[in-house]
């Protein structure tokens, strides 16, 4: 059982697979920060500064100024802001991705074409199978 598991652990998808974790979640935050510290204050300067974030319902009673004092102070709120943020966020972050996919196929795609307009080395044209025996004939005849 344990050699199955290893086996299991060393095929290249699983690596390859955890290599992919890996990457994405160091992925995650960088998109993660070219959205909220580059992405949004830009479109806050668009909107005039809204922030979508304050916007909220309080569902039960009570009286509270921000969604995270209702939260603190156990009042349920409808966060309709949050989840607009959260749209928000989302199609900026598809969009950043679908950009760099699109660029890494872009590349991707050069170098294959490269690799199909570089000339394929040409092997040494060896003797053929007439030639071949032309030669054992002759080094029979040696021979006698």
């Amino acid at each position: 059982m344990i050699k199955e598991f290893r086996d299991f652990i060393a095929k290249g998808n699983v690596m390859d697979m955890a290599v992919g974790i890996i990457i994405g979640a160091a992925f995650t935050a960088i998109v993660t920060s070219l959205v909220g510290d580059l992405i949004n204050p830009i479109i806050g300067l668009f909107t005039g500064g809204i922030d979508f974030s304050g916007w909220f319902y309080i569902l039960g009673d009570g009286d509270c100024a921000s969604v995270a004092a209702c939260t603190e102070a156990g009042v349920p709120v409808f966060a309709i802001g949050n989840f607009i943020m959260a749209v928000i966020n989302f199609l900026i972050v598809a969009f950043v991705v679908f950009m760099l996919v699109k660029m890494v196929n872009r590349v991707k795609e050069a170098a294959i074409q490269e690799a199909k307009e570089a000339p394929a080395e040409e092997t040494p044209a060896g003797p053929t199978q007439e030639q071949l025996l032309m030669e054992i004939r002759d080094a029979l005849k040696a021979r006698a």
